[in-house]
């Protein structure tokens, strides 16, 4: 059997590094490349290599940005007495899109995973404790993922924020909008249960 020309082999290995993209979308992947316009292509190259080059994490929140402090933590029209507390950088664009949270983030770079080697020490638990110690903070809310590891985090930092007087706040965890309840398992249908409204 015939395999793949070196270059071409080397580009669908390296795109198969991609979490989400398996051996035949790298494949198809390698081949939308090869048949596009060259200056497309390139242009996709440079656009990865500006971002290796100019992104990094924001010295206060951890959030990635091109510009330190980032736009969020120095923006004069962000509520500086709430900080919500979110695993990963993308988290913060899910949460903004609402247009219904104006506070200030922290993200932690993963949450708590002894299975995969992940403690205290891994996270960026450090900086968030510093932020509340300092003061002017009231409320952080814990917009950690609704799985075992992300309500282990959410736990975690309950412990060690209790001592500060804040609010601590988890968001409310359930069925998405539009979710058949037959459809839902029960720890989903028992968080919906337990962040239930009251109806005015």
């Amino acid at each position: 059997m015939v395999d793949y020309t070196p270059p071409l082999a080397r580009l669908i290995d390296e795109l198969k590094k991609i979490p989400g993209i398996g051996r035949k979308s790298a494949q198809r992947i390698a081949f939308f490349l090869l048949r596009t316009d060259k200056k497309n292509a390139l242009a996709l190259a440079e656009a990865i290599a500006q971002a290796r080059e100019k992104i990094f994490t924001c010295s206060v929140c951890n959030n990635i940005t091109a510009v330190d402090p980032c736009e969020i933590c120095s923006s004069p029209e962000r509520d500086r007495e709430k900080i919500c507390v979110v695993e990963e950088p993308f988290n913060i664009h899910s949460i903004e899109r609402t247009g219904l949270y104006h506070g200030l983030y922290h993200v932690l770079m993963g949450n708590l995973s002894p299975i995969r080697g992940i403690g205290p020490d891994e996270l960026r638990i450090a900086g968030l404790v510093a932020r509340v110690r300092a003061g002017g903070v009231q409320e952080v809310i814990l917009a950690t993922s609704p799985t075992t590891e992300g309500s282990a985090t959410a736990h975690y930092l309950t412990e060690i924020l209790r001592q500060y007087k804040i609010i601590i706040s988890r968001i409310a965890l359930g069925l998405p909008v539009g979710a058949d309840l037959d459809y839902a398992d029960e720890v989903t249908i028992a968080k919906a249960m337990e962040g239930r409204l009251e109806v005015k």
